[in-house]
C-alpha cells in the first residue's frame, strides 16, 4: 500500500478481522483495511486504487451488514468519522457520508430543521442510509435530499439528483453499482426547535424499549424489509408481524439467536456466535414465513463474502 504514502490521515492496517469493524461484531479477515473520514481523504484514496487498477470495496460503520466467516480477499475502505462534518447555510445542511446518521438527525433538530427525525437512532453512517434508504414512521432519507456527491473511478466527484438515483423503499441505486458516495446535502423545512427536540426524545425512548443495544447485544437491526401492501392505499406490514406467528422469537442456531422483543432481529447471543449461524437462522426464519404464508420475505440485511448454502456469488447483496 506504499502508493498511499502521502495521502495525509488515512490509516492502513493489514491483516485484520472484520468482527472489529462492524456492529454485529461478526467477520474475518481481509489483507487491508484503509481508515479514512473526510471526503478529501476518501476522493484521493479512491483515485489511487483506480491508478492502481485494485479492486476495493468501500463500507460504513459496518451498522447493516453481515460479513461472512472467511472473510474477503480484497481491500476495505472504511470511510467512518466519529466527529460530525456537517454544514449549514440557512435551511441547507451538507453533511460527509461518514457522519454518524444520528448526529446528524441531531444536528438538524437542535437547529430546529424538521425532515432527518426518521432516522434518529437507526446505527451507521449517512452513506449507508442514503444507500439503504433509510427512515421510520413512513418517512426516508431521500425525501430530504436535494443532491449527493459520488465520486467516480479517477476521484472526480459527480452531483447526482435524487431522482437520477432510483429511491424506493430500503433500495436506492447504490444498491447494485460499487460507486462511493463522499457527500450529502439535504434541504429541510423551519420547525419548532423544542417540539422537535420532543418528538426525537420519544423515538429514542420507543427504540430502547423495542430494540436491542447493539452493544450490549451485536444485531444489524431489522433482517428483514417490511411487506409490500396489498392495494396501493394500504401501509406496509411488518416482518417482525409474520415471524412472530411462526415463533421465530423461540428460535435460535449456535450462537444466534432472535432478540425477546422483536421477533425481526437477530442477535449475537455469545460468543460462539458465527457469521454462519446467523445467516442459516435467517434461512430458517425465512423458510418458516414462506411456508405458513407463502411469503418470501426479502433481506434487508447486506451480505459480505460467502456463506454455505448460498447461491450468490456476489461480494455484497
Amino acid at each position: 500500500m506504499n502508493f498511499l504514502s502521502d495521502i495525509q490521515g488515512i490509516h492502513i492496517k493489514k491483516n485484520i478481522l472484520l468482527l472489529e469493524y462492524t456492529i454485529f461484531q461478526l467477520g474475518g479477515p481481509c489483507p487491508f483495511l484503509i481508515e479514512c473520514a473526510t471526503p478529501q481523504q476518501l476522493k484521493q484514496v479512491v483515485a489511487k486504487f483506480s491508478e492502481n487498477k485494485l479492486f476495493f470495496i468501500v463500507v460504513g460503520e459496518g451498522s447493516n451488514l453481515l460479513v461472512s466467516d472467511q472473510g474477503v480477499d480484497c481491500t476495505i475502505v472504511r470511510y467512518f468519522s466519529s466527529k460530525p462534518q456537517i454544514e449549514q447555510e440557512d435551511n441547507i445542511i451538507t453533511v460527509s457520508a461518514s457522519t454518524r446518521a444520528d448526529d446528524l438527525a441531531l444536528f438538524a433538530v437542535q437547529k430546529g430543521l424538521a425532515g432527518l427525525n426518521c432516522i434518529t437512532g437507526i446505527p451507521g453512517t449517512v452513506g449507508g442510509a442514503v444507500v439503504g434508504n433509510a427512515g421510520a414512521f413512513g418517512k426516508q432519507i431521500s425525501e430530504c435530499i436535494t443532491s449527493v456527491s459520488v465520486l467516480v473511478p479517477n476521484g472526480e466527484v459527480i452531483d447526482e439528483e435524487p431522482r437520477a438515483l432510483d429511491f424506493r423503499y430500503r433500495f436506492s441505486r447504490f444498491k447494485e453499482t460499487q460507486e462511493v458516495i463522499s457527500e450529502v446535502k439535504f434541504s429541510l423545512s423551519k420547525g419548532d426547535r423544542d417540539s422537535l427536540l420532543k418528538k426525537r426524545d420519544e423515538i429514542l425512548l420507543s427504540r430502547k424499549d423495542k430494540h436491542p443495544d447493539y452493544r450490549k447485544d451485536p444485531c444489524a437491526g431489522s433482517f428483514f424489509k417490511n411487506v409490500e401492501p396489498v392495494a396501493p392505499e394500504e401501509k406496509r406490514q411488518a416482518a417482525g408481524w409474520f415471524l412472530d406467528q411462526v415463533g421465530s422469537k423461540k428460535m435460535s442456531i449456535g450462537g444466534a439467536g432472535v432478540f425477546e422483543k422483536h421477533a425481526n432481529i437477530i442477535i449475537k447471543k455469545d460468543k460462539s456466535c458465527t457469521a454462519q449461524d446467523v445467516y442459516q437462522l435467517s434461512r430458517e426464519m425465512f423458510k418458516a414465513v414462506f411456508d405458513k404464508f407463502s411469503l418470501k420475505l426479502e433481506r434487508e440485511v447486506r451480505l459480505m463474502g460467502n456463506f454455505e448454502g448460498d447461491t450468490d456469488d456476489r461480494i455484497i447483496r
